[in-house]
């Protein structure tokens, strides 16, 4: 991985394809089977070596985010905050996100966009980005989303949001890698249609650089979209039954913090004395048993 890449999570919007549910939480604090829905993206940053992240969400919910994540330090990361005071697109974050990302290269992940399976595709997206990274996925229904068209070496021809006529069924999901300039063309590019600043005219802008490339993800791996609540109780569903059947957690912070050498054993046993006696405390103390034998 490269060296200094930080993380950036959405967590604004108003989530109004879950209203009522939205009324008095943010959408990625909803749960997706046994954890805050946030939690998917912090694992899947995490598990790509980056340890510093920005959480963008609003006024109203910034309490409740502190509240559950604090700082990151029982993780062995760092977390900051700050506030999109109206949802003006997802290129917007790195507007609002200038002075965290310095002159570093920046992976940006949707709150509500959920990753299982063997991560090599963002990892390696991360270590040989050279400018803009997308990734592309196949879907049935290209239509719904941004849409990548790619030559045979990768190189990307054309994007499209949401188009009648989609060029290829590879979908553009919600993780983006740039490098240092990225907060230079968010600030360049103009409102769209919708009056967003939108993440699609960031890649064209890389593209016309030719500094745009596309990761494609193969079988083997699952996104989850949870923005509605079908997709929501979906994700739910997927994440149950992968964890009962292996009798493991997906996106428990504090067992990758173990793995990753982000928390030494003592660092991890004093993380776990402030959790509340609970079955992920239980699960948490089955991990340090395990890692203690190993």
């Amino acid at each position: 991985m490269k060296k200094n890449t930080k993380g950036i999570i959405l967590a604004g919007g108003s989530g109004t394809r879950l209203y009522p549910l939205t009324a008095v939480a943010s959408k990625q604090l909803q749960v997706v089977y046994d954890k805050p829905m946030i939690y998917y993206p912090i694992a899947l940053l995490m598990l790509s070596g980056i340890k510093e992240i920005l959480i963008i969400t609003t006024p109203y919910d910034m309490p409740n985010f502190k509240k559950l994540l604090k700082d990151g330090s029982q993780w062995g990361i760092k977390l900051e905050y700050k506030i999109q005071e109206e949802p003006k697109g997802i290129a917007q974050a790195f507007i609002i996100g200038k002075d965290f990302i310095e002159n570093h290269q920046v992976c940006l992940i949707l709150g509500d966009n959920l990753f299982y399976g063997k991560l090599d595709f963002l990892r390696n997206g991360i270590a040989n980005n050279n400018g803009g990274t997308i990734f592309g996925y196949p879907v049935n229904n290209p239509k719904d989303y941004g849409v990548v068209e790619f030559d045979s070496k990768g190189n990307v021809i054309s994007i499209e949001e949401k188009p009648e006529s989609p060029k290829s069924n590879y979908a553009i999901p919600g993780a983006y890698i740039f490098d240092e300039n990225a907060c230079e063309i968010a600030q360049k590019i103009k409102p769209g249609k919708r009056g967003e600043l939108e993440i699609t005219d960031m890649q064209r802008e890389y593209l016309k650089m030719n500094k745009l490339n596309v990761v494609t993800i193969g079988r083997g791996i699952a996104w989850l979209d949870t923005g509605t609540p079908e997709t929501m109780l979906e994700a739910s569903t997927f994440i149950h039954s992968i964890e009962k059947r292996q009798g493991r957690k997906i996106a428990c912070l504090e067992e990758i913090a173990l793995n990753m050498g982000y928390l030494n054993e003592n660092e991890y046993q004093n993380t776990l004395n402030n959790l509340p006696n609970c079955l992920y405390k239980d699960y948490c103390n089955m991990v340090l048993n395990e890692y203690t034998k190993a």
